[in-house]
């Protein structure tokens, strides 16, 4: 019963991953770049409207669930130290929540906290609008790499099993 549940959670977990990998590449392929080709004054604006929706729409399910998930699958292959795809499953766990949540919450909402703040006609909005560019993009390429490293580390421990 116990393996059951905890193949089901590494399914959850892998399919949570992929769809956030997916949704952080997007971001980190062509989504940045296509906001600050538009200028300063209308990417803001669309990113802060991305920012409003995105905790409003599936996504926030998702990301919630697939960090608990993977923290739980964390606890478990120690408890289960030993057993086929143990390690895959702890490295997993330890990498998405580390790379992508523990990364969102320090280092991404922080910038669109401070981006939701800032006056877009303000003088300091041009050199704000410029580092969060590149500061939150090199965080998202660290979440897009944690998230799709997590999501190939729990295909290996279902394999394994």
């Amino acid at each position: 019963m116990l393996q059951m549940l905890i193949t089901g959670l590494l399914w959850f977990s892998a399919i949570g991953c992929g769809l956030l990998a997916g949704l952080y590449f997007a971001f980190s392929t062509f989504i940045m770049t296509a906001l600050d080709r538009v200028g300063q004054a209308a990417g803001m604006a669309t990113m802060n409207a991305i920012n409003v929706v995105i905790v409003q729409s599936l996504f926030l399910p998702v990301f919630l669930a697939t960090t608990a998930t993977s923290a739980v699958l964390a606890v478990m292959a120690l408890v289960r130290w030993g057993e086929p795809g143990a390690m895959a499953m702890l490295a997993g766990g330890v990498l998405y929540v580390l790379g992508m949540f523990v990364v969102t919450m320090i280092f991404n909402v922080p910038l669109n906290n401070a981006l939701a703040a800032a006056d877009p006609a303000s003088q300091e909005a041009a050199s704000l609008w410029a580092r969060y560019l590149t500061d939150w993009t090199m965080w998202n390429h660290v979440r897009t790499f944690a998230s799709t490293l997590a999501c190939a580390l729990f295909v290996a421990a279902i394999a394994a099993k």
